[in-house]
């Protein structure tokens, strides 16, 4: 009961001077609104790279040709063509942990259909690519393995070359041209979106990878390997068998370096993630330090309000207020100017967060607000409040009765 009656002493006394107190409590607003809103758009970033990696493909490893050291001289990574079409086959027939394999090879052609034509990335693959991507047909079928066997010219097209080509017209049946080769369109691949903000995943076509090596490039190794793992658990089994048994294929000394690297997409997740969540840490560092330019504010003005009252103080005092009580009052005054400013600081924050999808610099960003983050920024601000009012409040409470009441 006594402090429910101080606190309403400390808000009549900060109602008194409501333009000072607004802007008092202006530096927590500004503070928890951008430590809101910042979080919400790192927290925002690591969901939309976890959710990149998840619609590339659940237990997925990649399979890439490694490096040679001729004569002293590395080639580096891709360097050498080290791997066949046998490898998928054996990895996939080998290894326990592994559930389907898919050959990888690319290249970039002009594509032609009647008056239209578009450059684009030939993407060769195995008949299982849409099951280890995860990637749906949304029109017709994907080739199976007698199209693989026989390096048949037919194709799948990514959603924006088959708007670039087709537009309102339907795809599949008809006869695209690729490098002046007639392909046959089996079917549509439904739309993915951009890659990391690096690439357009649906400006490709897919093709067996037989027709690549064969028809378009003339080759007869491939570019690399696309794995699933039978479950997240097995990736990194499934990882040690695929290195054991191409280095067993590859003929590789013990000791000698691997001609091939072998990535786990869950290891690469996780990294993404890492980094988001630094960047998600610092600009909430940075975005806080307007919460302690707001606490130095609530110091300044209690400091001032203390000076202001030093005669009310004095008469507290002579008629029976205790030290804790002076404290309390002016602890609590500062604590509802800091809780003030964060919660108008959480509707704020929430409010601009939600906004930034409507503002043309912000388009592309996704924002998520997360109850954490709320709780956080309250938290902080109420702690700036303590921190910084315990000075003005200790101040007060020290003040001699009889100089306060004889101060002027």
């Amino acid at each position: 009961m006594k402090v429910f009656r101080i606190l309403q002493v400390s808000i009549r006394a900060l109602t008194r001077n409501k333009m000072r107190s607004f802007l008092t409590i202006l530096g927590i607003i500004i503070g928890v609104a951008a430590v809101i809103a910042m979080v919400s758009v790192g927290e925002g970033a690591k969901q939309g790279i976890q959710k990149r990696f998840e619609s590339m493909g659940t237990n997925l490893l990649f399979v890439y040709p490694g490096s040679r050291n001729f004569r002293g001289v590395a080639t580096g990574f891709g360097g050498v063509n080290t791997l066949k079409p046998e490898d998928a086959k054996a990895i996939e027939e080998y290894c326990d942990a592994v559930l389907a394999t898919s050959p990888s090879i690319s290249t970039r052609a002009q594509v032609v259909y009647a008056n239209k034509n578009w450059n684009t990335q030939i993407q060769g693959t195995g008949e299982k690519f849409p099951e280890i991507r995860n990637w749906n047909v949304i029109e017709g079928t994907y080739f199976d393995e007698t199209h693989v066997a026989s390096a048949a010219k037919v194709c799948v097209l990514g959603y924006q070359v088959r708007q670039n080509l087709f537009e309102d017209e339907e795809a599949v049946g008809k006869t695209i041209r690729i490098s002046k080769i007639p392909f046959k369109v089996i079917g549509v691949l439904e739309p993915k979106g951009e890659q990391g903000g690096f690439f357009n995943r649906d400006d490709m076509i897919a093709v067996p990878f037989t027709t690549v090596m064969k028809r378009l490039r003339g080759v007869d190794y491939i570019s690399s390997i696309d794995v699933s793992a039978v479950s997240p658990e097995k990736t990194a089994e499934a990882q040690r068998q695929i290195e054991e048994l191409l280095r067993e294929r590859h003929r590789i000394a013990p000791g000698a370096d691997d001609d091939f690297q072998v990535r786990n997409i869950s290891d690469v997740a996780q990294s993404a993630a890492e980094s988001t969540q630094i960047m998600t840490i610092l600009l909430g560092s940075i975005a806080s330090i307007s919460l302690i330019v707001g606490g130095i504010g609530i110091m300044n003005i209690m400091l001032v309000s203390v000076t202001e009252r030093i005669r009310e103080i004095g008469v507290r005092l002579a008629v029976g207020a205790r030290e804790k009580d002076i404290l309390l009052q002016f602890l609590i005054e500062a604590v509802v100017l800091s809780v003030g400013g964060g919660i108008i600081g959480i509707i704020v924050g929430v409010g601009a967060s939600r906004m930034m999808k409507y503002i043309s610099v912000f388009q592309g960003i996704t924002t998520v607000v997360t109850p954490g983050s709320i709780l956080l920024a309250f938290l902080f601000s109420a702690s700036v409040g303590i921190f910084f009012g315990y000075y003005p409040a200790r101040k007060a409470s020290r003040l001699d009765p009889i100089e306060a009441l004889r101060y002027e």
